[in-house]
């Protein structure tokens, strides 16, 4: 079946005779009559009563004229909804996202991308860094937002923000009065990290390595706020990004700057090299790239 011909019939249809179809249409006579005698062959049905002056619909008719019209309309409105695709308008996205930054973060990124484009669905997926770059390495999902660094062959990386870590230990810790510290003067301390899993465990260990100690570690979890708790209950110090300090109001919580440390909590969006770009997608990559449209700076 031709869709040429299913249009033949609509128009023959509307006319109720091949003679008015032809001269409304840009099809002769003879050619609309072959393609309604093509339609009806195939399909095994009489489409048109023939018996009367005017044409009338048979109750075959009457069925592929109706589900022809479906099938036109939506062939018509193609145009229209690649266009939106183009313009970014619609579409869903697959976002990984760990916890933490989920929880600094995404609330605004996903009130600014709404604002320019509500009909695009983000589903979220909360997962550690490491997890959401093997997912966005295997097309699982679509874009992750990680800490970086990252490998920059597999994955194309936009970085938008970078903030500075900090000591955060109970109020009446002998450090408490201090107005900063090196990292190797907690090397006595037990430390409460990010569970395995997540960047900023092997990120912290890494740190104080170089810094010339290994860390003990009395206490790991995938949650912010039950490492701020274990601090409060004076189980261990942490270090942890700035930004999270803006949102704990535990007033057993005190914070300290670190002096002469390279550690950085840099954050950045990756997509797969390669892969395919939807336009949504490319609208949300563009959230990270044009500063006018979002800024994650104080």
């Amino acid at each position: 079946m031709e869709f040429r011909d299913v249009k033949a019939f609509i128009e023959v249809a509307n006319h109720l005779g091949f003679t008015r179809a032809a001269e409304h249409s840009h099809l002769s006579q003879p050619s609309l009559s072959k393609a309604v005698k093509k339609l009806e062959e195939q399909l095994g049905v009489e489409l048109f009563d023939r018996s009367t002056r005017h044409l009338l619909l048979t109750d075959a008719g009457k069925i592929v004229y109706q589900q022809g019209q479906q099938a036109l309309a939506s062939l018509q409105a193609l145009p229209a909804l690649l266009q939106e695709l183009n313009d970014g308008t619609t579409g869903e996205i697959r976002i990984g996202i760990p916890p933490l930054i989920g929880t600094l973060f995404f609330p605004q990124i996903a009130r600014t991308f709404h604002t320019h484009y509500p009909n695009i669905k983000l589903e979220l997926f909360e997962h550690g860094a490491i997890l959401i770059e093997q997912l966005v390495e295997e097309s699982q999902i679509d874009v992750g937002i990680i800490v970086l660094p990252t490998d920059k062959s597999i994955f194309h990386t936009y970085s938008f923000i970078n903030d500075e870590f900090l000591l955060y230990i109970r109020h009446d810790h002998p450090l408490a009065d201090r107005e900063a510290v090196e990292l190797i003067e907690l090397k006595d301390e037990q430390f409460i990290l990010f569970s395995k899993g997540f960047a900023l465990h092997e990120h912290i260990i890494n740190a104080c390595t170089d810094a010339g100690f290994i860390p003990s570690v009395s206490y790991e979890s995938s949650q912010w706020d039950l490492i701020l708790e274990l601090v409060a209950s004076n189980l261990g110090i942490a270090l942890l990004p700035r930004s999270i300090a803006e949102k704990q109001n535990n007033p057993l919580i005190q914070t300290i700057p670190l002096r002469s440390t390279s550690l950085l909590w840099k954050l950045g969006v990756i997509t797969k090299k390669n892969g395919y770009h939807s336009f949504a997608l490319k609208k949300f990559i563009q959230l990270f790239t044009d500063k006018e449209l979002i800024s994650f700076e104080e």
